[in-house]
């Protein structure tokens, strides 16, 4: 069993075999040729590297096509020949290829090449694997996890003998500088030593020239041997090439003598004259003449004779229009791809694709059906020096084109479930490719649209008309085929890349666009969970309960589910929240913006995760290490460091692009509640339950002052020099960083209690909130209260200022957002939640607010345009937690255990009926009579229930008496009522029996629950001489009624009802329609037959009635639950 699943683990960890990549390059680039590399096997700093065990790093640079790569491949062989071969892991970077070119490819490949050859270094990679399966080298944690595998790896001792080996580390186009980061740390921390290659690149020479102990080889000051390397080279290639065209003496010594006077040392310069002499077009008698006329030396002028003589050729506009495409394109694309984008090929075969790629002078390449650049300096040349020729109108023209031609495709093939699943719960991971594949061809085109429409308008100003199409063309792929589209980026793994196409939009002056990109923009934020997990969501889920005046309602009222026939009443507008995320593995008790606003930082019990504001999406793995809950996260302003203060009363200091903790800080005694960076990011501050704060420098971790203090430390504050340093604890102190001298202090003469305080970015203001009590502003020069901020006030737990200080923001526990201006004190804007909110994080233009809002979910809001928000359902302002249909379906109860009101509504309508007031306390349970006339209601504390008139609301019994109530029933004829109480310390719960006319209670049944959990559900039978008794663990019990005696257990049926994770509503266990992330429901719900009702958290509940004809015809026949 242990080999089989090291198997699947290695068969999931591989995504490339680096030694096929070796042979493929080799066999691509030419025969690899012992004396065009042994030269540096001599060389002295090799020797040096290779020698002394003191050195971890060797860097090979050079420019283009100087044969670093197989330089490489020669050390290769070389290591692989010797006596003692040590463990050898390589990787060879290639931009023009998406399995090649980023840093997480790069670890990938070299953990695979290290567990091929010692097996049991695998149980580092399954540590991981057996928790998170194939998603650990795919999904947005790859790095963090696989650079976590790879350092355990190499510091194994079993590991003591490995050379790891990365090729051109200027083509890793994604994640360079955690590479770069990675392969100077790891050089000096493990026996492990590297060899690397490299253009000359200045931000690689900035990485690698800080390490330690490593050795630089350039191959421009070894001019002598790479040119000798290169005549080798050449002496081999033109031995080929007289074979083949069996060149005479003459032509051959001619041949050999024009590459070794022009070839100036570049590997790459020979290949490519070779390949083109090699042409079976080019006769031997025409050699010669070819030799002198179409090969300068150097790269550019000979790329620059193959764009002539491209101009020259029968295909010449066609080949210009490939060049222009393949140039701009942002990944290479399948011939099926690049056709499709350029109109005047699409009709061609393969055949034809294949003869016109060829005709591209030696510019591209085909391989596996993919369109490549020979090398990625001949894509620099085409867009660099070569643009007037094939973007003679503009590179923003020819992005406009691509843009142009993207949406065509996109319109003529995209369709309602275009993969036929038909399921609508069809989930992503069972999703198999049809073959042929309609969206094998457009790919490329609905990911990267948006992106070529913004690049050509960045690029170059187009004119008004050019401007006005593409935005109508936008608007009318939208309006017809916006959730074709989404469905097929699910479809695609695509859907965060659709949240950012959209964003990409944000320069359109069209104003319609604009109110339709707002719509869309909400619409996928708030259904991209269920749409990612089943396509077909975005035509249930989605549609059913996005926004009544929701565009998406009105131009795709056709694709409505018609399974669905009672349909949830919805808002009328996007709420202000822009998503919900319930994906935190703790209790979320910090929260902080970074300061660009793109990322949220949130603590819990003892991991750190990052989000994309943008996206929703988590990013990277959780930061791990404190051993206590984190009360504290704040970002550095350069958005590169992260810092949390914790329970266990230490500081960590983290990286943010690789998630390493590059500190931890020792020296507080209790808790730490608040931590902040300086603006140049050089200081970080604590504050504690110690009374104390420290300062701590963060390139050491060093503490450099600690100031004690009276009370509880309530806000710190850096200046925006970094100069001064500011504390409140009921007095105003300002520090000198430099010398920790005080500077002024303060008392506040204010005998409320404070909540909250902040600073303001200058240190000339402290806000105070106070409890219920206006937000105070106090000078801090002086120590002053100078202004008040005006309206209605609760007491509140967060608030902030704006980064220019003109505005201060505040959140209550009544899950009120205020904005105020700090010069009078005004409110200018107020948004109402229906959750209560402890704190909140706001970013530094106030516009974005993250709080959360119960155990692991917080909720992303925008402060612009709430004003249009309305909440037309009546609910629980603290949650529903009761819900139940009458017997004739006809209304629903709802009631709530923090709040004493019960609702009662209509269930074909949704419509707010009744308010039935009258407890004292929260309502635990809620029951109807047989004949809806009644509806029962029980306080769980309050000892009593309560019997009310459904017609009218009238309260017409309270019985008195029921301890700890937790459900309740009717009897069919309504003349009993029965009771669960609850009494945990003996593990014997009882059922109670009341008179509905008198409530006098005429019997209790006593029911034994400590091995079968408390009682969850209580029933009659129709003739009222039974009682059924449903317990926690899954038992049901059902007792005569008169005796009491047990009579039976009854087994489990089949209905609607919901996933065992609540978040989707099932139909015969089959999951069919997802709950949104902001209207997960709570242990209320209730089902009448085919319709289902649900409590939210958020305070509202739904109603929804399904056929069962219509679901029964989708699903027959399908065994899939």
């Amino acid at each position: 069993m242990e080999i089989k699943e090291n198997k699947e683990c290695i068969k999931d960890q591989h995504q490339t075999d680096p030694r096929d990549d070796k042979t493929r390059i080799q066999r691509t680039k030419g025969e690899l040729l012992r004396d065009s590399y042994r030269w540096i096997l001599e060389h002295a700093d090799f020797k040096q590297w290779c020698g002394n065990p003191e050195y971890g790093l060797l860097w090979i640079k050079g420019d283009p096509g100087k044969g670093k790569t197989m330089l490489l491949c020669g050390i290769i062989d070389e290591i692989e020949k010797s006596t003692l071969p040590p463990c050898l892991s390589y990787f060879f970077c290639q931009a023009t290829e998406p399995r090649l070119s980023s840093a997480t490819a790069v670890l990938r490949g070299l953990i695979y090449m290290i567990i091929i050859q010692r097996p049991l270094l695998i149980s580092h990679v399954r540590e991981r694997y057996d928790h998170s399966g194939k998603k650990l080298f795919d999904d947005s944690n790859a790095w963090e996890a696989l650079s976590g595998i790879l350092k355990a790896i190499l510091n194994d001792p079993a590991l003591n003998d490995a050379i790891m080996i990365v090729d051109a580390l200027d083509e890793c186009v994604e994640g360079l500088p955690m590479l770069l980061q990675f392969v100077s740390e790891a050089s000096c921390s493990y026996r492990a030593k590297w060899i690397v290659s490299s253009r000359n690149w200045p931000a690689i020479e900035e990485s690698l020239h800080t390490t330690m102990q490593s050795v630089r080889l350039c191959l421009e000051l070894n001019e002598m041997s790479v040119s000798a390397a290169v005549q080798t080279y050449i002496r081999h290639k033109v031995q080929e090439l007289a074979d083949k065209k069996r060149y005479d003496d003459i032509t051959k010594d001619a041949v050999e003598q024009h590459l070794v006077i022009n070839a100036h040392g570049t590997f790459l310069w020979v290949a490519l004259v070779c390949q083109e002499l090699s042409d079976p077009k080019i006769k031997k008698r025409h050699t010669l003449q070819r030799l002198k006329s179409s090969y300068p030396p150097g790269l550019d002028p000979l790329y620059q004779r193959m764009m002539d003589n491209i101009r020259e050729s029968p295909d010449a506009d066609i080949c210009q229009q490939i060049l222009a495409t393949t140039s701009l394109l942002y990944r290479p694309n399948t011939l099926a791809e690049l056709s499709r984008l350029i109109e005047s090929i699409d009709s061609f075969d393969d055949d034809d694709l294949i003869d016109l790629i060829g005709s591209c002078g030696s510019f591209l390449t085909i391989r596996d059906n993919v369109v490549y650049f020979i090398h990625q300096s001949a894509k620099d040349f085409l867009v660099n020096k070569a643009s007037d020729k094939i973007l003679a109108s503009g590179i923003g023209y020819q992005h406009y084109t691509i843009f142009s031609r993207s949406l065509e495709i996109l319109s003529e093939t995209l369709r309602r479930d275009i993969y036929g699943l038909r399921l609508p719960g069809f989930p992503i991971e069972q999703v198999c490719s049809p073959d042929p594949d309609p969206l094998a061809s457009i790919r490329y085109a609905c990911i990267y649209w948006a992106s070529h429409f913004g690049d050509s308008k960045h690029l170059q100003t187009p004119s008004v008309e050019k401007g006005r199409q593409g935005e109508d063309a936008i608007s009318k792929l939208f309006e017809e085929r916006y959730l074709y589209w989404l469905e097929a980026l699910s479809l695609l793994h695509g859907m965060s890349e659709g949240v950012i196409a959209i964003d990409k939009l944000d320069n359109v002056q069209t104003p319609q666009l604009i109110e339709l990109l707002k719509d869309a923009h909400r619409f996928i934020l708030s259904y991209k969970p269920a749409i990612e997990s089943a396509p077909l969501q975005v035509y249930a889920s989605a549609l059913i309960f996005c926004p009544s005046q929701s565009k998406w309602k009105k131009f795709f009222v056709a694709e409505e589910p018609n399974w669905i026939l009672t349909k949830p009443l919805v808002e009328t507008h996007w709420p202000p929240w822009l998503y919900t995320v319930e994906e935190h593995t703790g209790n979320v008790q910090s929260i902080a913006f970074s300061s660009n606003s793109a990322l949220i930082a949130l603590g819990s019990d003892k991991e750190i995760r990052r989000w994309s504001t943008k996206t929703g999406d988590c990013i990277r793995a959780p930061l791990m290490g404190h051993n206590d809950i984190i009360f504290s996260v704040a970002f550095s302003h350069d958005s590169t460091l992260l810092a949390s203060g914790s329970k266990d009363t230490t500081v960590r200091l983290w990286r943010i692009n690789t998630g390493d903790c590059l500190h931890v800080l020792k020296g507080h005694t209790k808790t730490i509640h608040l931590v902040a960076f300086s603006f140049d990011s050089k200081l970080v501050v604590s504050a504690s339950g110690d009374r104390s704060i420290r300062l701590w420098q963060t390139s050491t971790g060093d503490c450099i002052q600690v100031k004690g203090h009276k009370r509880h430390i309530l806000a710190i504050a850096f200046s925006q020099n970094s100069a001064l340093l500011a504390s409140f604890d009921g007095t105003i102190r300002l520090w000198s960083t430099d010398t920790g001298h005080f500077v002024r202090k303060l008392r506040i003469n204010s005998t409320t209690k404070q909540c909250a305080a902040a600073f303001s970015q200058d240190l000339t203001l402290l806000g105070l909130a106070l409890n219920d009590n206006p937000i105070q502003f106090w000078r801090t020069d002086t120590g002053e209260c100078v202004r008040e901020s005006n309206g209605y006030f609760s007491e509140s737990h967060s608030i902030a200022f704006s980064y220019h200080s003109d505005f201060i923001a505040s959140v209550s526990t009544d899950g009120i957002f205020r904005l105020w201006r700090t010069d009078t004190g005004d409110l200018v804007r107020e948004l109402r939640t229906p959750e209560a909110i402890k704190y909140a994080a706001f970013s530094h233009d106030l516009n974005i607010i993250a709080a959360p809002i119960g155990n692991f979910v917080f909720r992303v809001w925008s402060t612009d345009d709430t004003d249009s928000y309305m909440q037309e359902q009546k609910g629980s302002r603290y949650g529903i937690t009761s819900i139940i249909f009458s017997q004739c379906s006809t209304l629903v109860a709802s009631a709530s255990i923090w709040e004493s009101i019960v609702s009662l509504w209509c269930a074909k309508t949704g419509r707010h009926l009744h308010e039935l007031r009258g407890h004292q306390k929260g309502v635990d349970s809620i029951a109807f009579s047989h004949d809806s006339a009644l509806l029962a209601s029980a306080d769980f504390y309050e000892e009593t229930i309560r019997l009310w008139r459904t017609d009218t609301g009238e309260c017409v019994r309270v019985i008195n008496g029921p301890s700890m109530t937790s459900k309740i029933a009717f009897s069919h004829d309504s003349a009993l009522l029965a009771s669960a109480s609850w009494a945990s310390a003996s593990c014997t719960d009882a059922i109670q029996l009341w008179r509905t006319d008198t409530g006098g209670c005429v019997k209790t049944l006593p029911v034994k629950t400590k091995h079968t959990g408390e009682i969850t559900s209580i029933a009659f039978s129709h003739d009222s001489a039974l009682i059924a008794t449903g317990l926690a663990k899954g038992a049901v019990r059902i007792n005569n009624v008169t005796t009491g005696n047990l009579v039976l257990i009854p087994a489990p049926s089949l209905g609607p009802g919901f996933s065992r994770d609540q978040r989707w509503i099932t139909w015969n266990n089959n999951n069919v329609l997802w709950i949104p992330e902001n209207e997960k429901r709570q242990p209320p719900w209730a089902i009448s037959e085919s319709t289902v009702a649900v409590g939210c958290m958020s305070g509202r509940f739904f109603i929804i009635g399904f056929s069962d004809e219509e679901l029964s015809k989708i699903y027959a026949g399908v065994n899939y639950a």
